[in-house]
């Protein structure tokens, strides 16, 4: 279920973006202004709002830390702000003195990336404010931008249609010309990497004028080259699709519309589970908190709406206005400590362990289904929507959705000895208490990796491919993961 929580109404023309950090809410508008909240009670902060700006502000990004905040303007500059003063820390002036239409953070915040009307793109080095390289595409709008979870690419869209990506040497490593047509409008990474073959990989979601919302795979096959495979066309909303945004442990897509309506969906199947819709013009913008099971979705109506995403298991307060709990969050899941078969792999669930892990969802009209068919837990994972409705004859799409969410919780974190693999370093093989992302994609303890890099040749120890560069990342959603579930224990 997803409910309403408040409606912000403090901008005075339309709202251009919404963006979250771990504790504050930002949105700005074609009014000049960016104004910014605290997520514990939706009040807005002394120092709100930022006027720096000379023309309508059309994006903003936070550092992942959350200590800055990124703005881009008509004006054809990206200020950077302080999140603990208020105060203009730079004035970043596009190359070209074009209008900026969108600016993106890397995930360790070493760079900050902005795309301009005039279709180039500027490479900012963060730390020194200053910078680094411009390039681009001529002939088009940059609209669109987001790096990946790893930072070591990202992917632009344009008016032009577009979708590329781009290594950190502005090469372009792929161009899918034909990706929506008219336009995109928006794009965005899933937060999670995977792994095939020793080829890393990622989630792309995009949207655009074609009133498609789709989701790609995207393949890093060499240092100098990228595949993208077109996964999911997604038609839920019956007009342009202006935004949209991955949850934090991207298992959820939302997107907004020219319908005047929010979507979201089950990110790895596509499947609509809600529609949402209360803003009375255009929804321009959408964003998930990282910490908290919150959508925010801004629209021409000049409002700010702030949803909370339920799971059936917290209780709302009177009245649908319940403000969130900072301590809860859409990525739970991960977190989730089986009880009496914890300590099988789910292929090697029986009858008796899949009626378990069905009480424990809340599935419990499903059990005598599941058992007139003999669903063990190697046939549990191989369910599909298909063969929910056909074999089982589950006709409640809902309900499909919520097996099919569930069941892909269980493919994503397999148990051995009770602890999900993910958390374990593929080095030292216990669970990592402060894990980084090597520039192969993987997860490691960050010692173990370093001592790795410092003692071996600059190799991967998953792939024994080179390692592009030393750099490592933090991987904070995997983290908070793991804390929440080693308190769980």
């Amino acid at each position: 279920m997803v409910s309403l929580i408040c409606t912000l109404q403090n901008h005075s023309d339309d709202v251009n973006w919404c963006a979250f950090s771990s504790s504050l809410l930002a949105t700005c508008s074609g009014d000049k202004t960016i104004r910014v909240y605290s997520t514990r009670d939706f009040t807005e902060l002394p120092f709100s709002p930022l006027a720096g700006h000379g023309y309508g502000v059309h994006c903003c990004s936070f550092s992942p830390c959350g200590q800055y905040l990124a703005s881009c303007s008509t004006d054809a500059t990206t200020v950077v702000w302080s999140m603990v003063s208020g105060e203009i820390e730079a004035v970043l002036e596009h190359p070209g003195r074009s209008p900026v239409r969108v600016c993106a953070f890397s995930p360790d915040s070493s760079w900050l990336v902005s795309g301009a009307s005039d279709g180039s793109l500027a490479l900012w080095d963060f730390p020194s404010r200053t910078l680094r390289r411009n390039g681009g595409v001529p002939d088009t709008t940059m609209v669109a931008c987001s790096f990946t979870p790893c930072g070591q690419l990202f992917a632009t869209g344009s008016t032009y249609g577009d979708l590329r990506i781009w290594d950190l040497s502005l090469n372009q490593l792929h161009a899918e010309k034909y990706a929506h047509d008219l336009g995109v409008t928006c794009c965005q990474f899933s937060p999670q990497i995977m792994k095939n073959d020793h080829v890393v990989q990622f989630r792309l979601a995009s949207c655009g004028q074609d009133s498609l919302l789709k989701i790609w795979l995207v393949s890093r096959i060499s240092s100098a080259g990228c595949k993208m495979q077109l996964m999911k066309s997604l038609s839920g909303q019956s007009a342009t699709v202006l935004c949209c945004a991955y949850s934090a442990d991207g298992q959820l897509l939302v997107s907004g519309s020219m319908d005047k309506t929010v979507a979201v969906y089950e990110a790895i199947n596509g499947v609509l589970l809600y529609t949402l819709n209360q803003h009375e013009r255009y929804v321009t913008s959408c964003a998930f908190s990282p910490t908290a099971p919150l959508i925010a979705s801004g629209s021409m109506d000049k409002t700010v709406k702030v949803w909370r995403v339920e799971d059936g298991s917290s209780a709302s307060g009177p009245e649908g206005k319940s403000l969130p709990d900072e301590a809860a969050s859409v990525a739970h899941e991960a977190g989730r400590k089986w009880l009496g078969h914890s300590r099988l792999m789910v292929s090697e669930w029986s009858e008796d362990d899949v009626s378990s892990w069905l009480r424990e969802e809340g599935l419990e009209s499903l059990i005598d289904t599941f058992k007139a068919n003999n669903i063990d837990g190697a046939e549990l994972l191989s369910l599909s929507k298909d063969s929910l409705s056909s074999d089982l004859h589950i006709e409640s799409l809902g309900l499909r959705s919520k097996v099919l969410k569930k069941i892909e919780e269980l493919r994503i974190a397999p148990l051995s000895n009770g602890i999900p693999d993910e958390f374990l370093c593929p080095i030292t093989h216990e669970i990592m208490k402060d894990p980084v992302i090597a520039a192969d994609g993987y997860s490691y303890e960050r010692e173990a990796i370093e001592s790795w890099i410092n003692t071996k040749s600059r190799s991967s120890p998953m792939t024994n491919l080179p390692l592009q560069t030393t750099l490592l990342t933090p991987n904070r959603t995997l983290k908070m993961a793991i804390c929440r579930w080693t308190s769980s224990q």
